[in-house]
C-alpha cells in the first residue's frame, strides 16, 4: 500500500462518519418519546372560532433549562430531553463537519445566511481538520423567543476540543448558538440560525 491509497481510504471513513452523525441527527432531532402531552378538549366552539391556542403545560425545568417553558407553550410536542440531546449532536455534527469542509452535511443542518458564512470560512481555509471533541456541555439555556412564524432557542455550549489526538493541547471553548424552527412545521429538524 502507498501513502496515496491511505489518504483515500481516511477520506472513506470520514464520510462513513459523517453520513453516521447526519442520519443520527436527524433521528434524534425527530424522535418522538411517546411522552407527548395530550391537548385539552375544548368544548367551547367560540373560544376555537376566535383562534385561542390551548397551552401546555412545561414539566418540572432545572433552573438553567427554565426559558424552555416558552418552547412548550409553542410547539405541541416539544420535549426538552430530546431537544437538547439533539442540540448537543448538531453542534458536535456541525463542528466536525466544518473542521472537515463537509460543506454537503453544514448545508442540510444551517439556515441560508449562516451556510454562507461557513461556507466562505471553509473556502478561505479557516477550519482544521485536526481539532477533536474532548467533552461537550449544554451550559445554560440563553434565550427562547417566537418571531412571527418561528421559535428560536439560544444554547451556551462549553466544549473542549484538542489537537492531533493530543489531549495536552485541549482547549476549552464558549459558543453561543441559536437554533429555529417554524412553529406549524411537521418537519421535526432544528437548524442553525445564528453562531
Amino acid at each position: 500500500m502507498v501513502y496515496g491509497d491511505l489518504q483515500i481510504f481516511d477520506i472513506v471513513i470520514f464520510a462513513g462518519i459523517a453520513i453516521f452523525l447526519v442520519l443520527r441527527l436527524k433521528k434524534v432531532l425527530g424522535k418522538r418519546t411517546g411522552f407527548e402531552k395530550k391537548r385539552k378538549q375544548n368544548t367551547n366552539p367560540l373560544s376555537i372560532e376566535k383562534g385561542e391556542e390551548i397551552k401546555k403545560e412545561a414539566p418540572e425545568l432545572e433552573e438553567k433549562y427554565s426559558k424552555l417553558k416558552k418552547a412548550y407553550e409553542s410547539i405541541d410536542d416539544f420535549d426538552h430531553v430530546v431537544f437538547l440531546d439533539g442540540a448537543k449532536i448538531a453542534f458536535e455534527t456541525i463542528i466536525t463537519a466544518f473542521n472537515k469542509g463537509d460543506k454537503k452535511t453544514l448545508k442540510s443542518l444551517l439556515t441560508q445566511d449562516v451556510f454562507k458564512s461557513f461556507e466562505v470560512a471553509v473556502d478561505s481555509n479557516k477550519n482544521d481538520p485536526d481539532y477533536q471533541f474532548y467533552s461537550l456541555n449544554i451550559e445554560n439555556i440563553e434565550d427562547v423567543k417566537v418571531v412571527g412564524n418561528y421559535i428560536k432557542i439560544c444554547i451556551k455550549f462549553i466544549s473542549e476540543q484538542f489537537k492531533n489526538n493530543d489531549e495536552n493541547t485541549a482547549v476549552k471553548k464558549l459558543d453561543i448558538w441559536t437554533f429555529e424552527k417554524r412553529i406549524k412545521s411537521k418537519d421535526p429538524n432544528w437548524l442553525l440560525s445564528s453562531t
